[in-house]
């Protein structure tokens, strides 16, 4: 039953009507393009960044004995982007842990053409979706792109650039860091449950690594919020892969029920 709900899910995921949003990325390109989940993967500690006041800082200087949301996006988005830390905010603010003691966000930019200071407003706008203007333990960082390009490896963030469409493809969702700087949970797509997340923290910040969650193809490009709608090539691409995906689930299923019947 449970196999059967996700299917539906996945089919529900593969969107229908075109946006206006214009991609010049081909289908195969996209559809390579989901999380390539590493659980227990060091994070490159050392790799150097820059803060919201543009000093120099590194990617371990904020694992300081609790776990890290580290969260790949870029502040010049369009579509999903300020979904997933918009919900993100929202979902914390029902957690009951404190951010900067049991818990910090960090938030990497993917986009050279970030700066700290658009790392200071996105800090401002965040931290007032989250409901408090002062908390700590909220981080926006910038870099260079040989820079980013290291974490986001790290966790197997893949992520292109459309120059035609001004906008970056990459998946939609963030990584739980335990306090040794390993990935220790993926949380994909844009939707969080307080519940969810304050389970992972807690495990994270025990050092537990969990297992490969069940992958989600939701992208980060042409997608228009308005509408709620990807562009035809977007969606050419989301219906190969769910559709594999769909096909794989079921053929899992089949082989199951002969096992259990047999």
């Amino acid at each position: 039953m449970r196999m059967l709900a996700l299917i539906l899910m996945l089919g529900a995921l593969v969107p229908g009507a075109p946006a206006a949003a214009h991609s010049s990325l081909k289908p195969e390109q996209l559809a390579d393009l989901s999380f390539r989940q590493h659980p227990g993967a060091a994070l490159p500690v050392n790799t150097p960044l820059l803060d919201e006041d543009g000093r120099p800082v590194r990617l371990g200087d904020y694992f300081a004995g609790r776990p890290v949301i580290l969260v790949l996006d870029y502040l010049r988005c369009r579509t999903l982007c300020g979904f997933v830390l918009n919900n993100l905010a929202t979902t914390l603010a029902h957690v009951p842990l404190a951010p900067g003691k049991d818990f910090a966000v960090v938030a990497v930019s993917i986009d050279p053409r970030d700066t700290p200071a658009d790392s200071r407003a996105a800090r401002a706008k965040y931290l007032q979706r989250y409901g408090n203007a002062s908390a700590a333990g909220w981080h926006f960082l910038t870099g260079e792109e040989s820079a980013v390009r290291r974490i986001a490896d790290a966790i197997g963030f893949p992520y292109r650039y459309d120059a035609a469409a001004e906008q970056f493809a990459h998946p939609a969702g963030f990584v739980v860091a335990a306090p040794d700087a390993t990935v220790a949970r993926y949380i994909l797509g844009v939707d969080y449950v307080p519940l969810d997340l304050r389970l992972a923290l807690t495990e994270a910040g025990r050092g537990k690594i969990s297992s490969p969650v069940a992958d989600l193809l939701l992208l980060c490009y042409c997608y228009d919020p308005a509408t709620g709608r990807y562009s035809a090539t977007i969606n050419d691409a989301m219906r190969v892969a769910g559709g594999a995906t769909v096909l794989g689930i079921a053929g899992m299923i089949v082989l199951l029920s002969r096992r259990k019947a047999g």
